[in-house]
């Protein structure tokens, strides 16, 4: 055993333990960048060219969005990356606006056309999510040729909800039976800012369940001085036969103003609907083969003597009557016949010879016994 200089000695490890730590070492010098915790970076998006003239191509790329996400490009006027798109995606060249889906590792490539907005630049690219999560990202773009204001005096994010949000209007009748239920989101909104906000644009969201919020533009038109307020009403609608506990948000300027929530009742007019097809069309189903199956069935040859009335049937009668001798009609008697020449030992003339005491009408019978 060597001991230090100091005279203090080093006492030798156990061999389980030094075993122990060079497993450890080896399971750490191992593993690779994949074994590590992911770094989620930010979304980016970058430009192939950043001044281009109208109507050419700019390839658009961008890293750190989430996997599998379908994404909108659109170039936008009167828009800056700090201040977003000001208008709405109405100062957005929708016609010419491209979508792509991002692949495995949240990237994307897409070549996009530079047309020229409605709305003066300066301009954006425009990339936003659609599904899910909202996520937007807003790169400068210069379009050489397209004329180029500056932006309002007044800019987002200087409006606030002063009031609670509610929602007006109820259901009818279409929709007990599946209509789209539709609702107006009342609030009121003052101007927080040194100048006066005009047509803003806002952002409404509609979620159902744990699912993230659809979110749609809702132009609100007028004009709200710095402070003063203004009543906004925005009108919108859910899906054919929504039903359920849904929320509702509010955003302006990439800001979430306010939420409400909204329960729908089922339409139960759709299940009676259904239940009574249930039962309508079975029965009309058997009335159709009953009718089939008496037209096929073969028929029973037809006697006179049986009843013409189906299910009725007359029992056998035989009725015997007496039977009825006849006599015959009574008249004169038959007159003699004219005697013959008399012998001598015949009986004297006019007489005849003698006849039993019954004549044959007057004998006794055996079906009436008691004649005389």
């Amino acid at each position: 055993m060597k001991s230090r200089p100091g005279g203090a000695a080093l006492a030798p490890l156990p061999a389980g333990l030094l075993a122990g730590l060079l497993s450890c070492l080896l399971a750490l010098l191992s593993a690779g960048p994949s074994d590590a915790a992911p770094m989620v970076p930010g979304h980016s998006v970058a430009l192939s060219r950043s001044e281009v003239a109208k109507g050419a191509d700019i390839t658009v790329t961008g890293k750190g969005w989430r996997p599998g996400a379908l994404l909108m490009l659109l170039v936008c006027g009167e828009s800056n990356p700090e201040l977003g798109v000001i208008g709405g995606t109405n100062s957005c060249a929708n016609a010419d606006g491209q979508a792509v889906t991002t692949d495995d590792k949240g990237s994307f490539s897409k070549v996009l056309v530079a047309a020229p907005p409605p709305k003066p630049c300066p301009c954006v690219v425009h990339v936003a999510s659609v599904q899910g999560e909202q996520a937007v990202v807003d790169t400068e773009l210069k379009i050489t040729g397209h004329p180029e204001e500056p932006l309002p005096a007044s800019g987002p994010g200087k409006l606030a909800v002063l009031t609670e949000p509610r929602l007006d209007g109820s259901g009818s009748l279409l929709t007990w039976f599946g209509a789209p239920p539709a609702r107006t989101l009342v609030f009121t909104v003052g101007n927080l800012g040194s100048g006066p906000v005009k047509d803003p644009v806002f952002q409404l969201g509609t979620a159902h369940g744990v699912f993230a919020p659809q979110w749609e533009d809702r132009q609100w038109k007028g004009t709200i001085q710095a402070g003063q307020k203004a009543e906004i009403r925005l009108d919108f609608e859910l899906s054919p036969g929504a039903h359920g506990d849904y929320q509702i948000s509010l955003q302006y300027a990439k800001k979430l103003l306010a939420t409400e929530p909204w329960g729908v009742d089922r339409p139960w007019g759709v299940t009676l609907f259904w239940i009574l097809l249930c039962l309508v069309v079975p029965a009309a189903v058997f009335r159709i083969g009953m009718v089939v199956v008496d037209r096929l069935r073969p028929r029973a040859p037809r006697r006179s003597d049986q009843a013409r009335h189906r299910g009725v049937r007359l029992p056998d009668v035989t009725v015997r009557l007496p039977k009825v001798r006849r006599t015959p009609a009574e008249g004169p008697p038959p007159a003699a016949p004219a005697a013959p020449a008399q012998d001598p030992g015949a009986a004297p003339h006019g007489t005849t010879a003698a006849l039993p005491w019954f004549t044959p009408d007057s004998a006794p019978s055996e079906n009436h016994p008691n004649r005389p």
